[in-house]
C-alpha cells in the first residue's frame, strides 16, 4: 500500500511541479537511510508534443560531459565513460532533446549542490527493466558507501499517462496547434451506431461507445479488417474490465479528407523524479572529510557544503543598541531582498566574537556587523564600506 500527500502542487504553463510525502509501506528498510518507508520525492511533469521533442533551451546544455552509462555498454560488460550530452541525443543514445535537457539540468544541480562530478553518472534503464510505455529513461545515479545509489530519474513516459486518465475519466485531456492555413489532412472517423449498441449492451452502451471512439488508428484499422473478414470482434473495454463483442453493424471506421484549422494531440510528458533523502544523504557524504587538529594528535570531522545549499545565506546584526543603528540594520536588510539574499536579522546586542560566529556558520555563509559606518563581513575577513542606496 502507498500513501501519499503533496506538500507542494504547481502548474506553469506546460509544466507540472509537485512534492510529495510518500508512506510505502511494502517497503523493506534497509542501507541506512537511503531505503526507507517514508520519503520525500519531487517530480516534474513537462509536456511536449510527441512529434517534436525539441526544447528551445538545449543549447544551453548541449555542451556538457559527464559519465554516461548506455544501455549497449552495461550488456557488453563495458563501464561508464564521459559523453557530451548534444553528441548523445544527436546520435540517438539519448531519444530526444527535451529528455537530454532534463539530464543535463540535473547534473548541474546535483555538482551545485556538492556532488562531486566524478562519481555521478547517468544510466539508461535495460530494455526489461523499461516500462512498456516508455521511450527512453535514465537514472541519475550517485556513488556512495553503499555503491551506486538511483537519486533522480528522467524518463520519457510518451503520452500513456494522459491516454490513460482521459479513458477512466472521460475527459479528453488534448493540446492544440493552431495552422497559419488551413490543411487538408485524413482523418480517421469512428462513428458507432447507438441503436444497436443499446440493444446489445444497455446500460452499458455509454461506455463501450466511448471506447470505441478513443481507440487509435492502428487498433481501429485491425478492427475494420477484422469485421470486414469476420463480421464481429472481441473488444476490450477498459471501464468495464472485460471483453465484449462487436458486430459489423455496430460500428461503422473510415477515413475522409477533412480541412483543419489546428491540430489536436494528447502530449508526451517527460518526467524528472527526485529522491531528496538520498540527495542529501549523498550530499553529506561527499562534502565530509578529516583533518589534522592545530596540536595533532586527533583528526577533526568536516563538513565543507558550497554556500548555495545555506538556507540563511547572510545575518545581519548592529554591534550596540541605538536607534540610529537600528536603521541602518533596515537599510541593509531592503537591499539583500531585493537582490534575492535570504538573510536574518539578529537584534540581541550582538558583538564580533569569532567563536561564536564559528558556531553559528551551520547555517548562513556570511555574517554582517552593522557598524553605522559600514559593514564587516565576515566570510571575507575584512571591513567594507556598505554600497549607497543611491
Amino acid at each position: 500500500m502507498c500513501l501519499s500527500q503533496p506538500d507542494l502542487f504547481c502548474l506553469v504553463y506546460d509544466v507540472l511541479v509537485s512534492v510529495w510525502r510518500i508512506f510505502y509501506l511494502q517497503i523493506s528498510p534497509r542501507q541506512g537511510l537511503l531505503r526507507v518507508r517514508e520519503f520525500t520525492l519531487a517530480k516534474i511533469e513537462h509536456f511536449v508534443d510527441p512529434e517534436n521533442k525539441s526544447h528551445p533551451k538545449f543549447s544551453d546544455v548541449s555542451k556538457l560531459e559527464f559519465l554516461m552509462f548506455p544501455r549497449e555498454e552495461q550488456t557488453s560488460g563495458q563501464s561508464a565513460k564521459k559523453l557530451c550530452i548534444g553528441e548523445a541525443v544527436a546520435k540517438g543514445t539519448v531519444n530526444n532533446e527535451t529528455l537530454g535537457y532534463f539530464m543535463g539540468r540535473v547534473y548541474l544541480f546535483l555538482t551545485r549542490l556538492g556532488i562531486d562530478k566524478e562519481r555521478v553518472r547517468f544510466r539508461q534503464h535495460l530494455a526489461n527493466e523499461m516500462a512498456h510505455y516508455a521511450a527512453d529513461c535514465w537514472d541519475a545515479e550517485i556513488e556512495s558507501s553503499y555503491g551506486w545509489i538511483e537519486c533522480v530519474g528522467i524518463a520519457d513516459r510518451s503520452a500513456y499517462d494522459l491516454y490513460a486518465h482521459s479513458e477512466k475519466s472521460g475527459v479528453a485531456l488534448v493540446a492544440e496547434e493552431k495552422y497559419a492555413e488551413p490543411k487538408e489532412v485524413e482523418k480517421l472517423v469512428i462513428s458507432p451506431v447507438k441503436k444497436e449498441l443499446g440493444l446489445a449492451f444497455k446500460g452499458n452502451q455509454k461506455k463501450v461507445v466511448e471506447s470505441l471512439e478513443s481507440m487509435k488508428e492502428k487498433e481501429a484499422m485491425e478492427m475494420k479488417a477484422t469485421l470486414e473478414s469476420k463480421g464481429e470482434v472481441e473488444f476490450y473495454v477498459c471501464t468495464l474490465e472485460k471483453n465484449v463483442t462487436i458486430k459489423k453493424n455496430m460500428v461503422t471506421i473510415s477515413k475522409e479528407m477533412k480541412k483543419e484549422h489546428q491540430r489536436v494531440f494528447t502530449p508526451s510528458v517527460i518526467e524528472p523524479s527526485f529522491g531528496i533523502g538520498r540527495i542529501i544523504y549523498c550530499l553529506y557524504e561527499h562534502c565530509f572529510s578529516t583533518r589534522p587538529s592545530k596540536a595533532g594528535d586527533e583528526q577533526l570531522n568536516v563538513f565543507r557544503f558550497p554556500p548555495l545549499v545555506a538556507p540563511i545565506k547572510c545575518l545581519v546584526f548592529p554591534l550596540v543598541q541605538n536607534q540610529q543603528f537600528e536603521e541602518e540594520t533596515k537599510v541593509i536588510s531592503k537591499e539583500l531582498t531585493s537582490v534575492g539574499i535570504s538573510h536574518k536579522i539578529d537584534r540581541h546586542n550582538w558583538y564580533i566574537d569569532r567563536e561564536k560566529i564559528r558556531e553559528n556558520r551551520r547555517t548562513w555563509s556570511a555574517i554582517c556587523n552593522n557598524s553605522g559606518h559600514g559593514y564587516i563581513c565576515d566570510n571575507q575577513r575584512k571591513r567594507q564600506q556598505r554600497p549607497s542606496s543611491s
